[in-house]
Order: structure tokens, then C-alpha cells, then sequence
């Protein structure tokens, strides 16, 4: 329970109606939460507007009501707060609330369109290996230390969010390791928290639906950085023809890591097969279990950020090599057949062309590779013929197939994917929209050696048809027909 004057600090206020010295049980930005005490703070979404939803949070026991807009009709004993901003202003408001929950911790932020879940994931990992009681917040999984909380989005709600890191303070968490979408930094839900570090991945064609254009896609990338402390570090990928951009305005410490040019943390991939990685790294040779030219470039964040973070280069170095990446990130099985079967998120166009050129540069001779790959649905739609472009391109059979079609049909997404396919490509897919049919059919069309790609869902354990969410995974499907093969 706090004060209202008290957790209204640093929030940017228009107008007060009310006596700020009541107490405040809780926050909520959803009026079916609200109880007795609550603050009821009114937000403009993309579907729904919260301050339709005033008069029936007061109704539930709402004392304090923070919006944009002010009702035309205020009931008595509730504090009206007018803000220009409602995201902003739950932010500064939840962290507040929360005793500043990420001023306590070492809190590290990956943002990049590519990449945020393996270095996030990879970081809790390593500082977990190294003897530090971690955090973890990422689009697979939150995670305090070994107890494992389910995601629902990359980057939680504000009050959500820093709940979550009050909670990893109680648990004695000296690290945290989360990733910061650019929705999440667009909707200020990170806003107020105090970083110790961030990193960059890099910058490709997404979220175009969201952002509209490119340009503003990358200004908001670019804000996150903008907003650092000079106490803070900020790490980016040099390679990635943003990469210096993203630092240009940042008062934090900038640091650089590379394959190909001058850097603090500095690269080269001597090997890269389906055994790891053998690389340089700042001129110490290592052999890493990830796989991939753009598993290098995520290592070598990974431990640009533990150095910044105080740790020994050969003690990093030494337990880096002994880890995994994350779930559904060039995730792989062999039949007893000898097929590859490869798993991944990749659901960008950049994203698939990575793991496709990965895959091609692991093939020994002549093996088929064979993807498996599809489109959100409700989602950019420019990217859906680029994305079998790229697939028929870089693969040698294609199978179109349903991703999360969610609101839209299946088949439609499938025309918009087949649309972008020149003659070239024509001759080499065929479209299934059922999923586990397609994976099946790729199955069956491979022979011992060939590497078999199904892309696009990683981790996740269903598919949204319809608004409804049925059970569905990519590994366990690719491993059911691997086993059919067998009888």
C-alpha cells in the first residue's frame, strides 16, 4: 500500500482533482482487476480505449483515476490525474509502486529485430553458471532463478513487468536479462526502469504492421539507447549497417563487437559445423555449441555484456563454451534415418535467410534441404512473399504451410506467400495449410542426410486459429513422424 503523492513521481501531470494523500492498494490498467483502493490508470490501446471503462472501475472500488481525457461527470471522493500520456505515465507510476524494483538490480536489455532470446537467454544462463541468482524475461519464458514463470509477451505490461522484477529483488537477484521489443519500448512499458546495460542485434524488415514505416521502426529502436544513463553501458553490432546509428545520441559507455571490421569484442568463425562453433574471440580460441554465422555475432554480444559487467574474459570464455541456446533456436534431431530435422523461430525474412545460408554452408554434398515455413496471419503482410521467395531461394523443396493464422484464413495468407514466387520458385513448393500435414509431407519427401527446416513458431506450443490457441509443437511434430518412419 502506498500514498498517491508518493507514487506519482516523475509522472508528467496536466491537472489533479482530489486529495493525493489516500492510499492506493494496487494499479491496474484492466477495470476487471480493479478492487477497493485500486488506481485505475485509463489507456489507449489498439483495440479498446480504458477510459471507456472509468465509470466501471469506480464501480469496482477504484479511489484514484489517472487518463488523458478527463470525464465529463467526476464522482466524489475519487482523484482525477490528467497526463498527457497514460503509458508513460503507468510506467513511472508501476515503478513507483513497485520501490523501483530495477534500481536494485543489474538490469541488461537486448533489443534488435533478430536475436533478443538467444543473447537474453544465453546471458541468464552464463551469469547462472558463473554463481549469481538471475532473472530472465524473454519471449519463451520469465525465469527467477529455477522457477519458471510462462511468457505472454516479449516484453510485459508495465505493472506486470516491474511486479516481476520486485519479485526477482525479494528472491535476492542480483541479474537480469530481458527483452526489450519495440513494442514494448513504443508503449513506454520500460520506461522509468533504470539500466545497467543494453544491447543491440541488429535491424531487419518487421513489425511494419505496428510501426508503419521502417524509419520509424528504427527511431524507436534508437530511442531505447537514447534514453540510457551515462552510468550505463551500451553494446551494438557493428556489422549491421545501423549498428553505429543506434549509439549516435546515447549518453551510456559505447562498445562495438564484429566479424569483419575493428572492435571492442572483436570475432572469427574458424569452424561451423553441427558440432559448434570454433571462433576467436578477442584472439582466445573457443569452441562453442551453438551453431551459425549469426550465433557467432550472438556469443559475441553475450560476452561483450559479461565483460562490461565486471567478469574475468578466460572464466567467461570457459563457460560460454559449455552452454546451449535457447528452445526453438536452431533446435535440432536426427532420425534413425540419418535426417536433420531443424527447428526455428526464424518468422522474419532476414531471420530464414540466416538459418537457410547456415544450413547450406553445414551441408557435406549434395543433401536436400526442405522447408517447412509459413506466415503469421493479422500481421505485416508485405514480408509474406518475400519470405517464400527467400525459402525457394535457399531450399531445394518448399513446403508453404499455416503458421498462427489467427482472424485470417490460411489459404489467404498462403495466396500472399505464393505471390511473391517467380517462375524459378513456382517449380519447387507445394502449399498444405495444414501444419502437421506439411511437416509430415517433408518427412516423406527426404532421404538419409537431407536437413529438413521447419520454421517460424521455435517454442511455441500452439497454434491461434480463430482466436482459439490448440496444442501444437514443431519439435514433438517433426519428431512423432521421424518416429512413424521407424515402423
Amino acid at each position: 500500500m502506498k500514498q498517491l503523492k508518493d507514487i506519482l513521481y516523475k509522472v508528467h501531470l496536466k491537472e489533479i482533482t482530489g486529495n493525493t494523500g489516500i492510499e492506493i492498494t494496487d494499479v491496474q490498467i484492466d477495470s476487471r482487476k480493479v478492487s477497493k483502493g485500486s488506481l485505475f490508470v485509463a489507456i489507449r490501446g489498439e483495440l479498446s480505449d480504458g477510459h471507456a471503462f472509468i465509470s466501471k472501475a469506480i464501480e469496482k472500488g477504484a479511489v484514484a483515476i489517472v487518463c488523458e481525457l478527463m470525464p465529463a461527470e467526476k464522482a466524489e471522493h475519487v482523484v482525477y490525474i490528467l497526463v498527457n500520456n497514460s503509458h508513460e505515465a503507468v510506467a513511472y507510476i508501476a515503478s513507483n509502486f513497485y520501490n523501483e524494483p530495477s534500481a536494485k538490480l543489474k538490469l541488461v536489455g537486448v533489443t534488435g529485430t533478430n536475436g533478443k532470446t538467444t543473447i537474453a537467454t544465453v546471458l541468464f544462463k552464463l551469469f547462472t553458471q558463473l554463481g549469481y541468482t538471475c532473472g530472465l524475461i524473454s519471449t519463451v519464458q520469465n525465469q527467477i532463478a529455477d522457477e519458471i514463470i510462462p511468457s505472454t509477451h516479449t516484453t510485459p505490461d508495465a505493472i506486470s513487468l516491474n511486479a516481476l522484477l520486485q519479485k526477482m529483488v525479494e528472491s535476492k537477484c542480483s541479474h537480469v536479462f530481458m527483452e526489450c521489443s519495440s513494442h514494448a519500448i513504443h508503449q513506454h512499458r520500460i520506461t522509468g526502469l533504470q539500466f545497467t546495460g543494453a544491447l543491440f542485434s541488429n535491424i531487419t524488415h518487421d513489425h511494419l504492421d505496428y510501426h508503419k514505416t521502417f524509419d520509424e521502426y528504427i527511431r524507436v529502436k534508437k530511442s531505447f539507447f537514447d534514453h540510457l544513463s551515462s552510468s550505463a553501458f551500451a553494446i551494438s553490432n557493428k556489422d549491421d549497417k545501423r549498428g553505429e546509428i543506434m549509439l549516435q545520441n546515447t549518453h551510456a559507455k559505447k562498445y562495438y563487437y564484429s566479424l569483419k571490421t575493428v572492435a571492442e569484442f572483436k570475432g572469427k568463425i574458424l569452424d561451423n559445423s553441427l558440432t559448434g562453433l570454433q571462433m576467436l574471440m578477442n584472439d582466445k580460441e573457443v569452441h562453442f555449441r551453438l551453431i551459425g554465422e549469426f550465433n557467432a555475432y550472438n556469443l559475441m554480444a553475450v560476452y561483450g555484456a559479461a565483460i562490461c559487467l565486471g567478469e574475468e574474459s578466460d572464466t567467461v570464455l570457459t563457460a560460454l563454451s559449455l552452454l546451449s541456446g535457447a528452445e526453438g533456436r536452431f533446435d535440432y534431431i536426427i532420425s534413425n534415418q540419418l535426417i536433420i530435422g531443424i527447428v526455428d523461430y526464424a518468422h522474419t525474412p532476414d531471420a530464414l535467410e540466416n538459418v537457410l545460408i547456415t544450413i547450406k554452408k553445414l551441408r557435406k554434398g549434395h543433401e536436400q534441404i526442405i522447408t517447412v515455413v509459413g506466415c503469421g496471419g493479422d500481421r505485416d503482410k508485405t514480408k509474406r512473399p518475400i519470405m517464400a521467395q527467400t525459402a525457394c531461394d535457399l531450399s531445394d523443396k518448399v513446403i508453404l504451410t499455416s503458421d498462427n493464422p489467427r482472424t485470417e484464413d490460411p489459404l489467404s495468407i498462403l495466396n500472399d506467400m505464393e505471390a511473391g514466387l517467380n517462375s524459378a520458385a513456382k517449380r519447387k513448393y507445394i502449399a498444405i495449410a495444414d501444419r502437421k500435414e506439411a511437416i509430415k509431407t517433408a518427412v516423406s519427401l527426404a532421404k538419409s542426410e537431407d536437413i529438413i527446416l521447419v520454421a517460424g513458431k521455435g517454442h511455441e506450443k500452439y497454434q491461434d486459429i480463430k482466436g482459439v490457441k490448440y496444442p501444437f509443437d514443431d519439435k514433438n511434430v517433426l519428431q512423432e513422424m521421424f518416429n512413424l518412419l521407424n515402423k
